[in-house]
């Protein structure tokens, strides 16, 4: 319920109010999450190892650059050569990080853990399916308000199909799960994601409401049962001692697919769009169609990385086994 009224409030605000409040909708929310947490969380406590300074300016830097440069790459407002040179000090940062992670007795991110082959499967799989997925959030609005003319509030509706699908997923995934097993499901699963992104390049002026809401909640439908895929098989082989570290890098991935998707489907749009500021609906619809193309070959290609799980990987969670290290 709080992902449909997210979808909506947003739609709200935008269409009777100012954009800006959006940010201060967390606000409320985030005070009520810290009283549950207070009064209904046991109060744990462990050791914990000393801060990885190094570890967190080398892997910080690198992708916060690696982020701008993905940023202004479609704006044109650096040149070639700085951006390039950005580029390669990102990578440079990073691939320091990596030299950095295997000599410190207690890394940031502990990168040992991909030896794992499901949590190697899990994390990889979920950043390059989240390119391509990452970027329909904000391809959704652009082709709903400026492509079709529709107003923020009947944006914000054709959203909620999505969240309301998400939500009745979560009945049924334990059974799915069980039943075809996790290698199963993250391989067909993504290439009908992927088929889904495709199908939506046929979304135009002409096309019913209906048919908009029944694809976005088929869609909805199906990106929960990956997502929910990705982060529990994270955890299948992993130790309790190696769970922290396991959802440290599961956790950053997420928001570096995230923020790389929608970068990734700003720069697709960009590209297919002759001029940006003075495109026409026909040819701004069209752009977009062209970025569902290309994000969609990029899930139908990402696959691949599910394919090196084992038919048995996962049946520990799914089948609620007991866990055992990798």
């Amino acid at each position: 319920m709080v992902l449909c009224w997210d979808r909506f409030a947003g739609g709200l605000i935008v269409g009777y109010l100012h954009w800006r409040l959006i940010f201060f909708v967390n606000i409320p929310i985030g005070l009520v999450g810290l009283f549950l947490v207070y009064w209904h969380l046991p109060d744990y406590r462990e050791r914990t190892n000393p801060l990885d300074v190094t570890g967190l300016i080398l892997f910080g830097s690198g992708v916060a650059l690696l982020s701008y440069v993905l940023e202004v790459f479609g704006e044109h407002t650096l040149s070639t050569a700085e951006i390039l040179g950005l580029l390669v000090l990102s990578i440079f940062l990073l691939a320091g990080y990596g030299f950095h992670a295997t000599r410190s007795a207690y890394p940031m991110l502990r990168l040992t853990l991909f030896r794992i082959r499901t949590f190697r499967a899990a994390v990889a799989g979920s950043f390059v399916t989240r390119l391509g997925i990452g970027g329909i959030p904000f391809l959704f609005p652009l082709l709903y308000q400026v492509g079709l003319g529709l107003t923020p509030v009947q944006s914000g509706l054709l959203m909620m199909p999505q969240a309301i699908a998400a939500m009745s997923l979560k009945v049924t995934m334990p059974r799915i799960l069980s039943r075809i097993g996790y290698r199963g499901v993250l391989i067909s699963n993504t290439l009908i994601i992927g088929l889904m992104i495709l199908l939506f390049a046929t979304i135009g002026k002409a096309t019913p409401v209906w048919l908009i809401v029944a694809e976005v909640f088929c869609y909805g439908f199906f990106t929960s049962l990956q997502y929910t895929s990705m982060n529990t098989l994270v955890y299948a082989d992993v130790t309790e001692e190696e769970a922290s570290g396991a959802s440290s890098i599961a956790s950053t991935m997420q928001q570096m697919a995230i923020s790389f998707g929608v970068a990734s489907a700003s720069l697709v749009t960009v590209f297919f769009l002759p001029n940006r500021y003075g495109s026409n609906t026909e040819q701004f619809i069209r752009g977009i169609h062209h970025a569902f193309f290309v994000l969609g070959g990029m899930t139908l290609l990402s696959t691949t990385v599910f394919s090196e799980l084992k038919r048995e990987d996962g049946d520990a969670v799914s089948q609620g086994k007991e866990l055992h290290g990798g």
